[in-house]
């Protein structure tokens, strides 16, 4: 489980994502006080986006900026601001919003320094506000390829920016990292992260700077790649060091005694399916220890029998490693799920922070993965301390005294070899959106769900260059289990306040996932579907809400003080389950008594269920279903219910769609790429025409059955 020191998939034919996607120019701040062409800054005589390595290690110092995407090092998502309290937070109202130009998933967590909200959108654009008025002050686009969308497995989300020495910095979803002058936007440099165009890596989290370095992960499991994390020089771009995280082919030799060690735990011909192990999210570092503490994300393809015959803990797919920042080499690990075949990833964020242990403090890393235990390990040594569930789950039934789970066999579905029912499923109790951790309270406020999904061998498993390779077939599965066969798996997603130390929840209540904010005002904040809603930290009692943004809030929020007044800000864009519907992708930005109002929602008429007769037989209709099941069903989920499984409401529902109409449309969009431009790329050498005839033949038969349902008898 632990050596110590020793030296967000399938075929596309899903990105019909058209105007609803893209909307015209950036918009025009609306604000309800004047706007200047100059930030408002408390310190702008020192020049935008002044940080350096004595500023945020002395964030608490400055407790109205927001420098960094976790505010300090230890990444707690906590401010010392207290003049926004339990007492007067029924007082907030909105001061100023800012529309975006890009109407897709918006999960980043803002960046607040001297008097400058700096932002990041959905496809990688950038933009800045001042933070007091919201005037625009500069915008950056970074013209990512649209048909690069098809690459990435949950959406072209960014999850925010790092600053350094007048520097903005962002990692794209085409897996660059680009460096801003703060100031205006302008690029002062930019380099290709990727170790080759012909494989999918992307980016969606965002960067860190540590000690002059800008540090980034990659995404791309599920397509094939192997993971590592990257250090660049912040001034000029220039690659300092890198850090494999999965070992490549022995016969090349490894990079370093590490992928040597890692090498040990693999089997089979693991490096010709990249072995996965992308680093695409959580980050924390501790300045007393000097040490990088990256998470380390799920296996490729997911199926471990088909990854690594023959088994083995496959390191460091499902870890947390700790690194030198100096040079990226490794100090520790520790592996939450060995030989990990549910896409049970380690990336999610992790907290430094000194708690009680036994009676004396003790600095501790903390991480809530998407396996459904609550971890916490010594910083300095990655020494198993104690790992409790915090959600509902089957896979395990405890984790042992040395660390390592007590696995449920019944649920290894690539041992047995049948199909399965666990929990959490692939989404997982807990994914990317931030933790946060109040020193008042001693709680961790955490989003969590409990969801389940079935697994199943996929025994005409073939890597395809083109989609995400799971090795897991979920209709064979479904097939082989029944309809009911998740009806007593718990469901639903709540936020929990947890002590860490005694391993048990304080409080819980129910709404959707969203990063969370805590404040020494006594107060949690936290997105749903309607706007954002402060709770006590102490007992969880909402006591204010926001008034309808017409969008979920999945991002963190932040707050800040310019001139000696607390605001509170937050990205706002999140799918509502419905492709079709307006999106209202923006930023808001809160203060006391202030009253500013959106504009109202815009009304639209959803697309007709109106397919054409089902003609098709029953042979092609069935040839047609093994298609879409090995293609298209993680992205569109079920024919006649919009959005798969991972990216519900992202993309079309198939069975409205016109294509259905006609062979020679659909083929266009499928075999052609007429719609490459929106990010849904040509199938061609993946699916033949006649595959294409059966595919679109199995789409009518399920939007007709659909159209049947809706009806009723």
């Amino acid at each position: 489980m632990r050596t110590t020191r020793t030296g967000t998939k399938t075929l596309a034919l899903s990105l019909l994502v058209l105007s609803i996607c893209q909307q015209n120019a950036l918009q025009a701040a609306t604000v309800d006080t004047a706007t200047p062409v100059t930030p408002s800054a408390n310190g702008a005589a020192r020049g935008p986006a002044a940080v350096d390595t004595a500023r945020l290690l002395a964030a608490d110092a400055e407790p109205g900026q927001w420098m960094s995407t976790g505010r300090t090092y230890g990444e707690q998502h906590y401010s010392p601001l207290n003049a926004i309290d339990r007492g007067n937070v029924a007082t907030l109202g909105l001061a100023w919003y800012a529309d975006f130009n890009i109407a897709r998933g918006q999960e980043s967590t803002p960046l607040v320094i001297d008097g400058v909200i700096y932002v990041t959108t959905a496809w990688s654009n950038v933009l800045a506000f001042d933070a007091v008025t919201g005037a625009p002050l500069w915008s950056f686009d970074s013209k990512v390829p649209r048909d690069w969308g098809s690459r990435a497995c949950c959406d072209v989300v960014n999850r925010g920016a790092a600053a350094w020495n007048g520097k903005i910095y962002v990692g794209t979803i085409d897996g660059r990292l680009i460096a801003l002058d703060a100031a205006t936007g302008t690029p002062v440099w930019s380099t290709d992260t990727v170790l080759t165009r012909d494989l999918s890596y992307s980016i969606t989290g965002a960067p860190r700077v540590v000690k002059g370095k800008v540090i980034i992960g990659n995404g791309g499991a599920e397509y094939g790649v192997r993971g590592y994390v990257s250090a660049y020089d912040a001034e000029t771009g220039a690659l300092d060091w890198r850090f494999f995280t999965v070992p490549g082919n022995p016969a090349e030799g490894f990079e370093n005694d590490t992928m040597r060690m890692a090498a040990e735990t693999w089997k089979g011909e693991w490096w010709k399916l990249g072995g996965g192990g992308t680093a695409w999210d959580g980050m924390a570092y501790d300045p007393e220890l000097d040490l990088l503490y990256i998470g380390v994300g799920n296996g490729s393809p997911w199926n471990q029998d088909i990854r690594s015959p023959g088994g083995g803990d496959n390191l460091f797919l499902s870890s947390i490693v700790a690194l030198n920042p100096d040079d990226g080499s490794y100090v520790w690990h520790y592996q939450t799920t060995p030989g990990e075949t549910w896409d049970y990833t380690a990336t999610q964020p992790i907290m430094v922070a000194t708690l009680p242990i036994n009676g004396a403090p003790r600095k501790v890393v903390m991480q809530a993965p998407k396996n459904g235990f609550f971890y916490v390990l010594d910083a300095a040594t990655g020494a198993f301390i104690s790992a409790k569930p915090f959600a509902a789950l089957n896979w395990a039934t405890g984790i042992d005294e040395k660390g390592r789970p007590i696995e449920n066999p019944v649920t290894r579905f690539d041992r047995t070899g049948k199909a399965a029912v666990v929990q959490p499923g692939p989404g997982g109790s807990h994914n990317w959106q931030p933790m946060a951790y109040s020193p008042q309270t001693g709680l961790v406020y955490l989003p969590a769900t409990d969801s389940a999904s079935i697994y199943a061998y996929d025994r005409n498993f073939n890597p395809n260059p083109l989609t995400t390779n799971l090795g897991i077939d979920n209709a064979a599965g479904a097939a082989e289990l029944g309809p009911n066969a998740m009806a007593d798996f718990a469901s639903g997603s709540y936020m929990v306040a947890w002590n860490p130390v005694t391993q048990q929840a304080s409080w819980r209540i129910p709404g959707p996932s969203a990063g969370m904010l805590a404040t020494a005002g006594g107060l949690v904040f936290k997105g749903d579907q309607t706007g954002l809603g402060a709770y006590d930290a102490a007992s969880g009692a909402q006591l204010w809400h926001s008034t309808p943004t017409h969008t979920g809030v999945a991002a963190a929020p932040v707050t800040y003080t310019v001139n000696g007044e607390q605001y509170v800000a937050v990205v706002a864009g999140r799918s509502n389950g419905n492709y079709y519907a307006p999106d209202y992708s923006r930023l808001l930005v809160f203060k006391q008594g202030a009253a500013q109002v959106l504009p109202e929602p815009v009304s639209y008429t959803p697309p007709t269920l109106n397919p054409p007769q089902a003609t098709a037989s029953i042979e092609q209709v069935a040839r047609g279903a093994e298609i879409y099941g090995h293609n298209c069903w993680i992205c569109h989920g079920d024919v006649g219910s919009a959005g798969g499984p991972l990216r519900r409401g992202l993309f079309p529902e198939l069975a409205v769609s016109p294509t259905l109409n006609s062979q020679e449309l659909f083929d266009a969009v499928v075999l052609q790429g007429v719609r490459s431009a929106n990010g849904m790329v040509s199938f061609a050498n993946v699916v033949n025409a006649d595959g294409a005839a059966d595919l679109r033949a199995y789409l009518i038969e399920r939007a007709n059955a659909a159209l049947n349902a809706r009806r009723g008898p």
